[in-house]
């Protein structure tokens, strides 16, 4: 299996906005659930693409809730509550989505899964 690649960003992105639009997602559920996969996605490949040649991702809607997920095998969790160097680049896309979900009443999850984890979002769907 081939390593995951920052090209694989776009593309599910892509991806997932045509589901979303399929649902009829509101634009603003909608975004903050791009934002999200643009985070997500993007972290796995640059933080778990060098150990891993798998990675997967799931769109939900089901219960009131719109759900993303990205697995892959390396087993490291984040740090939703890492402070950021004031003076660093990045690492600060989590800590933006997080807020960004928990302000629409949603949240950030990441569990173990197997050999590796689920990092994932979850957002009241209205």
């Amino acid at each position: 299996m081939a390593r995951p690649t920052d090209a694989a960003v776009p593309r599910l992105r892509m991806s997932v906005r045509a589901v979303l639009d399929d649902w009829c997602v509101a634009p603003d559920r909608g975004e903050l659930l791009l934002l999200a996969v643009s985070e997500l996605v993007t972290n796995a490949v640059r933080h778990a693409g060098a150990v891993t040649g798998r990675l997967g991702a799931a769109l939900a809607l089901g219960g009131g809730w719109l759900r993303f997920e990205v697995a892959d095998g390396d087993p490291a969790l984040p740090d939703f509550c890492r402070g950021v160097d004031a003076e660093a680049e990045g690492g600060r896309g989590l800590m933006i989505v997080g807020l960004l979900a928990a302000e629409a009443g949603g949240g950030l999850v990441a569990f173990p899964d197997g050999a590796g984890k689920v990092v994932g979002i979850r957002v009241p769907a209205v």
